[in-house]
C-alpha cells in the first residue's frame, strides 16, 4: 500500500524477493497534476501495472464493501509506505501477521507526513528508517526494526529521500523474513520522546535572511524540490518584489562589519550568488526568477544586477 516513489522502491524490493508473493497493490486514486492537469498514474501504480499486478484505488476504507474486498484477498501481511490514507482497525485486523509501515525517521522522532524535511530543517545529522507494526494511532505502533542514515550537511531532502527509499526496501524484506521465522521482537515506542513532523505548506519555502546562514541553508535543502526555497527580492531600480526560487547552495564567509541588511544580494563569489544573512553569506549556484527559466548565478547577475554588484 503506497502511492509515490518512496513506496515504489519498497514494492520493487518485494516483487524481486523470492520470499513473498504480492497478491495486490493499493494506491490512492489517480488525480490531475502539473500545468495541464493531465491525469497520470502514480509511481506505484505505474510500476505495478508494468509487472502485471492487480491494482486497487479506493478513495478510503469507510465503506464495508471496500474492507471486504481487501479481506477477500486474504493477505498474510500488509506492507504500507507513504500511502496517505488512514487504515481503520477493521483493515489492520485483516492480515494474521499484521500491517507493517515503512517510516522515514527513527521513531518516535518525526511522526507524521514530512519526517525527512522536518529532520533536515531542524539540522539533524542522523535520520533513518523504522519498520513499525501499525496500530490505530499516527505512527505510534511498536518498532520492529530500525536503521540509521547520516545526513551530510549539504544533502537535500530529495537526496535523503532516495537513500531512505532504498534502505526501506531492503529493511522491509529483512523484517518480513524475521517475522515469518518468528524471530521478531516488538519494542514499544517511548511516547515521551515523540516529536511530530506535519505536512509541508507552500509558504514554508520562504527564506528568512535575518536568521543565521546555517538555518537558511537547512531550510533551502529541506524544501528541495518541493515547495522550493524562495525569497522576494526588490532590485536596484525598485518596483514590485521579484519572486526568486533558489537552488540550495552553501554557507559562505562571515560578514564583515558593518554588516549589510539581511537579504541584500552582494554579488558573485566564484560563480555563486551571495546573499547576506544575519552572520554569514549564503552562496547560491542558480535561481529561477518568476516567469523565467532556471538561470545560473552568473546569468542572473548579467540580467538583473548592476555592474558594481556583479563585480563585488
Amino acid at each position: 500500500m503506497g502511492t509515490p516513489e518512496f513506496a515504489r522502491r519498497a514494492l520493487e524490493s518485494l516483487v524481486d524477493w523470492d520470499g513473498c508473493e504480492v497478491v495486490a497493490v493499493y494506491c490512492q486514486p489517480d488525480r490531475p497534476s502539473g500545468r495541464g492537469q493531465a491525469v497520470r498514474h502514480g509511481e506505484v501504480k505505474a510500476f505495478a501495472l508494468s509487472r502485471g499486478l492487480p491494482v486497487f484505488q479506493p478513495v478510503n476504507f469507510r465503506e464495508q464493501a471496500t474492507v471486504a474486498e481487501l479481506a477477500a484477498l486474504a493477505p498474510e501481511v500488509l506492507v504500507v509506505a507513504a500511502y496517505g490514507l488512514i487504515l481503520p482497525q477493521a483493515v489492520l485486523d485483516i492480515p494474521p501477521l499484521g500491517a507493517l509501515n515503512i517510516h522515514a525517521s527513527l521513531l518516535p522522532k518525526y511522526r507524521g507526513a514530512a519526517p525527512i524535511q522536518r529532520a533536515i530543517l531542524a539540522g539533524e545529522a542522523v535520520t533513518g528508517i523504522t519498520i513499525m507494526r501499525m496500530d490505530a494511532g499516527m505512527d505510534t505502533g511498536d518498532i520492529l526494526l530500525a536503521r540509521s542514515l547520516g545526513i551530510d550537511i549539504d544533502e537535500t531532502a530529495s537526496e535523503i529521500h532516495d537513500q531512505l527509499a532504498d534502505l526501506g526496501g531492503r529493511l522491509i524484506v529483512d523484517a518480513l523474513g524475521r517475522l515469518r521465522a518468528g524471530r521478531m521482537v516488538r519494542v514499544p515506542q517511548d511516547a515521551a520522546l515523540a516529536t511530530y513532523a506535519p505536512k509541508l505548506e507552500k509558504d514554508e519555502g520562504r527564506l528568512d535572511f535575518s536568521r543565521p546562514a546555517r538555518e537558511v541553508h537547512n531550510r533551502a535543502r529541506a524544501m528541495h524540490p518541493w515547495p522550493g526555497a524562495f525569497c522576494l527580492w526588490v532590485g536596484p531600480r525598485g518596483g514590485e518584489p521579484l519572486r526568486l526560487v533558489l537552488t540550495p547552495g552553501c554557507v559562505g564567509p562571515e560578514l564583515a562589519e558593518p554588516r549589510p541588511a539581511p537579504g541584500t544580494i552582494l554579488g558573485l563569489r566564484e560563480g555563486l550568488l551571495a546573499f547576506a544573512c544575519a552572520d554569514c553569506e549564503y552562496l547560491v549556484p542558480s535561481l529561477k526568477p518568476a516567469g523565467k527559466k532556471l538561470q545560473s548565478a552568473a546569468e542572473f547577475a548579467r540580467g538583473y544586477l548592476p555592474a558594481a554588484a556583479r563585480l563585488a
